[in-house]
C-alpha cells in the first residue's frame, strides 16, 4: 500500500477510541461486502444491518484513515455547486430530488448522532459562508436567494453581523445556513461503526481487497489475509481509491481531480479569547479563490485549514500562512502555537457533482463528493443501502459511465503548487 508522511491530527488525538475490529482471516460468507470504513461505507452498513442484512465492511487500513478522519468537521446541506445550477446540469426532477436529500443531509447525520449516543462534539447552530468582498458578497445573496426560494433557513448577514458571529475582520457579510452545523468527524466516523457492529454488521480493518472474482451470480474477493462472499458489492473509496494498488475497481478514480487539503490546529486558546471567536460556534469557509476555513472544537482549539499538502517542501510555507492568517483574522488571539496539523484529499469531478457507477453486475458506488463528506456520505451510504436491498430508485443520482479526465494530474498538480505559490505571499502586509 501507498505511504505518507505521518501528521499530528487532532481527530485521532481527541476522538473516543474506536471499536475493536481487526484483519480478515479465513473465510466468509456475506450478503453485502463494503469496500471502505469512512462515512458512506459506515453508513451503508448500519442502514444494512439495521434491516437484517448481512453487511460486511472490509478497509485498507482502520476507521475513517481516509477523508473521514482528515474532515474539516462542517455538516453542510446540500453540494458545493449552487442550487440552480445543479438543476440545470442534471434536470428538474432529479436536480430537485437531489437537492431536496441533501438538504436534508444534516437532519439525518444528527439523527443518528442522538439515537446512537454518538459522542462527537456535535454542534447544529449553522454554519457561516463568509464573503470576501463585493464580488464574495454577490456570490452568497445569490446562494440565499436560490436557497430560499427552496424554502430553506438560510440567511445573508450585514458585516456588522458576521463580525459578532464570527470574531473575524475583514469579511463583507456571511450566510447563515441554519441546516448545518459542526462535528468531530473521525468521532462520528467510528461512531457510525460502533452503531453497526451493535446492529449485526461486521467490519474489518487492515484488510486491503486484492483480487474479485465472479462465481456465479456471487463475487469472491480476496481481502487481506482472507476471502468474502457476497452477492452485492458497494465500493465506498472516494478519493481513497488507489490507496491499494492494483485494487479492482478503481476506474473511478481516473475522473477525481485531487484537491489537497490541510489544517492547522492550535493549543486550547484561553476562555476570554475563545469566547469572542464564533462564540456560537459555527463553522466558517470563505468565498476566497483559494479557500480558507476555520472553526473550533470543544477545548477552544482554533482550526484553520486551506488549500494544500504538507509534504516536506510545502509545510513550512502553509504553516506561516496559517499563523499570518489567523493573526490577521482574530487580532486579538494572542499568543499560540499550533499543536496538530494533518492533511487530506479532496475528489473533485468535472461539474462538481457526485457520480454514481455501476461498475460490474451487483457493484456499485458513489463517489466525488467535492468537499461535502459528512451529509453526502451519511445520505448515499443510506441510499446505496436501499439500493441493493432492491429499490432501484434508492439513488438520487442517475447511473453514468466512468468518464476519466485526462487532465486531473496536472489541475492536482497545479493546485498543490498554486496554492503554495499563493499562500508564500498572502496576508504579508
Amino acid at each position: 500500500m501507498a505511504t505518507e508522511r505521518a501528521l499530528p491530527n487532532l481527530w485521532h488525538a481527541t476522538a473516543p477510541a474506536a471499536p475493536e475490529t481487526g484483519p480478515l482471516t479465513g473465510e466468509l460468507s456475506t450478503d453485502v461486502a463494503i469496500i471502505g470504513g469512512g462515512f458512506t461505507g459506515l453508513s451503508a452498513a448500519l442502514h444494512l444491518a439495521e434491516k437484517g442484512v448481512k453487511a460486511t465492511v472490509v478497509e485498507a487500513r482502520m476507521i475513517g484513515f481516509g477523508g473521514s478522519g482528515r474532515n474539516v468537521g462542517l455538516v453542510n446541506a446540500g453540494m458545493w455547486v449552487k442550487p440552480d445550477d445543479l438543476v440545470a446540469t442534471l434536470g428538474t426532477e432529479a436536480g430537485n430530488r437531489l437537492l431536496n436529500e441533501l438538504g436534508d443531509g444534516p437532519s439525518l447525520v444528527y439523527d443518528l448522532v442522538a439515537k446512537h449516543g454518538m459522542q462527537c462534539e456535535a454542534v447544529r447552530n449553522g454554519t457561516l459562508h463568509m464573503a470576501v468582498g463585493a464580488e464574495g458578497l454577490k456570490d452568497i445573496r445569490d446562494r440565499e436567494a436560490q436557497w430560499k426560494k427552496r424554502g430553506a433557513p438560510v440567511e445573508v448577514l450585514s458585516a456588522d453581523r458576521t463580525h459578532v458571529l464570527s470574531g473575524a475582520e475583514g469579511f463583507a457579510g456571511a450566510l447563515l445556513d441554519r441546516r448545518a452545523g459542526t462535528i468531530q468527524p473521525l468521532a462520528y466516523a467510528r461512531g457510525l461503526a460502533r452503531a453497526a457492529l451493535a446492529a449485526g454488521a461486521k467490519i474489518f480493518t487492515d484488510t486491503p481487497l486484492l483480487a474479485a472474482e465472479r462465481q456465479g451470480d456471487q463475487w469472491r474477493l480476496k481481502a487481506g489475509h482472507g476471502s468474502l462472499t457476497a452477492r452485492h458489492i458497494i465500493l465506498a473509496t472516494n478519493a481513497y481509491g488507489a490507496l491499494v494498488p492494483d485494487v479492482p475497481w478503481k476506474a473511478h478514480t481516473q475522473e477525481l481531480t485531487i484537491l489537497p487539503y490541510f489544517q492547522f490546529a492550535t493549543n486550547p486558546l484561553p476562555e476570554k479569547v475563545a469566547a469572542r471567536i464564533l462564540p456560537e460556534r459555527q463553522g466558517a469557509w470563505d468565498t476566497g479563490l483559494v479557500m480558507t476555513s476555520f472553526r473550533m472544537d470543544q477545548q477552544n482549539r482554533m482550526i484553520f485549514g486551506s488549500i494544500g499538502r504538507l509534504d516536506a517542501m510545502a509545510e513550512g510555507t502553509h504553516r506561516a500562512f496559517a499563523a499570518r492568517s489567523l493573526r490577521k483574522l482574530f487580532p486579538n488571539i494572542g499568543d499560540f502555537r499550533f499543536e496538530y496539523w494533518w492533511d487530506g484529499r479532496i475528489g473533485m469531478t468535472t461539474n462538481n457533482l457526485p457520480a454514481m457507477h455501476v461498475l460490474a453486475p451487483n457493484v456499485v458506488s458513489v463517489s466525488g463528493y467535492n468537499g461535502r463528506g459528512i451529509a453526502p456520505g451519511t445520505v448515499f451510504g443510506r441510499a446505496l443501502a436501499h439500493h441493493v436491498m432492491g429499490d432501484a430508485s434508492a439513488i438520487p443520482l442517475a447511473e453514468t459511465p466512468i468518464t476519466p479526465d485526462p487532465w486531473r494530474t496536472v489541475k492536482s498538480a497545479f493546485y498543490h503548487a498554486g496554492a503554495q505559490a499563493k499562500h508564500f505571499v498572502d496576508r504579508r502586509f
